[in-house]
């Protein structure tokens, strides 16, 4: 069973996160010293310059030639999974949207495992838990945050082309004439052109540095690992300075986006419990039957499950705050969610330690 002094590290390793969330909101709502404007540029500032430094820091440590391939296979099917269920349900349901897809992927998939899960699977499952969470998180920084990216840049391309297709009423009448005169009009004007979204989501993606640090973290990894180079002290260490303020300035950001609603719940309690069952309910459950499917066993199998049920990404929020998707939803899972994971993480590591 867990122990006392397992807790102290758990909590330990949470703490300094309220710190930086709270100097956040109190900086707006109790001392006033950012208007709105800052705020945005504190949340570019972090997205642009912190997290990529922060991303190549810890995926350059990734050690790819001694990965543990079931678990890896495991994960990736299970989010292969969710993935496939809301592309269905965004393109066949009456009800579906890309943009809601997308956030209810972020809430049941995207976990906090490099500032929360990296120290938590060390106090619980010392090197194994250590080595298995990172290479989780090397998956869901390089493939899909720039998923994320590059869909929330084709919604928000659709969004602006569909706010910007409303035209006039004699422009309408030029385009029906020159059609009745031209066969080939109709049907190109008919046939929708994919080179202005590849060229959107293209521009989107050479705009992001977490694009670049993502992979030259993962050829950093496999040439350092191959060959046994070290980085140059100066290089590392410039690395370090900014991507030690990558969970800091993170949750800072969180506290800004938090103070400047009217409520600190600000998506609602419905969807507030909808964010926290996706989180600590669906996301367990479908990491699970992965598991099962790929057969692991042992604590590869209940690291898998614990870590699935780790709080919410909060690099998730600052891209979501970037694109304007839902950020309330996903600034309320973090918020809610960080609080209430120590005893729910706690609980899945009892239950299944009684369960073996």
């Amino acid at each position: 069973m867990i122990g006392w002094d397992d807790v102290y590290k758990v909590v330990a390793t949470m703490a300094p996160l309220y710190v930086a969330m709270v100097l956040g909101y109190g900086s707006i709502r109790w001392w006033n010293m950012f208007k709105p404007d800052h705020c945005d540029a504190i949340n570019r500032f972090n997205c642009f310059f912190v997290i990529p430094f922060f991303n190549f820091h810890f995926l350059s440590q990734v050690h790819p030639y001694r990965m543990n391939y079931p678990f890896l296979a495991s994960d990736i099917v299970t989010k292969s999974a969710v993935i496939v269920a809301l592309a269905l349900w965004a393109n066949f349901a009456k009800s579906g949207s890309l943009d809601w897809s997308l956030t209810t992927f972020s809430l049941s998939s995207m976990n906090n495992t490099l500032v929360v899960g990296v120290p938590l699977m060390q106090a619980m499952y010392g090197p194994l838990g250590y080595d298995i969470v990172l290479q989780a998180a090397a998956i869901q920084m390089s493939a899909l945050l720039n998923n994320n990216t590059t869909t929330k840049a084709v919604e928000n391309t659709n969004n602006n082309n569909h706010n910007n297709a409303g035209v006039s009423s004699i422009e309408m009448e030029i385009v029906d004439l020159e059609r009745s005169y031209n066969p080939a009009a109709v049907a190109a004007g008919n046939s929708p052109s994919l080179k202005p979204l590849i060229k959107a989501v293209f521009i989107k993606l050479s705009k992001n540095p977490n694009s670049y640090a993502c992979f030259l973290g993962l050829v950093w990894a496999l040439i350092s690992n191959r060959w046994n180079f070290h980085m140059p002290c100066i290089l590392e260490d410039s690395i370090l300075i900014m991507s030690k303020a990558g969970s800091s300035v993170a949750m800072f950001t969180t506290g800004l986006f938090m103070a400047s609603q009217e409520k600190i719940i600000s998506c609602g309690p419905v969807l507030t419990i909808y964010g926290l069952v996706l989180r600590f309910v669906v996301g367990p459950a479908t990491t699970a039957m992965g598991a099962a499917l790929l057969r692991l066993h042992g604590e590869v199998f209940k690291i898998a499950i614990v870590q699935a049920a780790l709080p919410q990404a909060v690099t998730s929020f600052v891209y979501a705050k970037e694109y304007g998707i839902h950020a309330d939803v996903l600034s309320t899972s973090i918020i809610i969610g960080t609080f209430v994971s120590l005893p729910v993480l706690i609980g899945y590591y009892a239950v299944l330690d009684l369960l073996s």
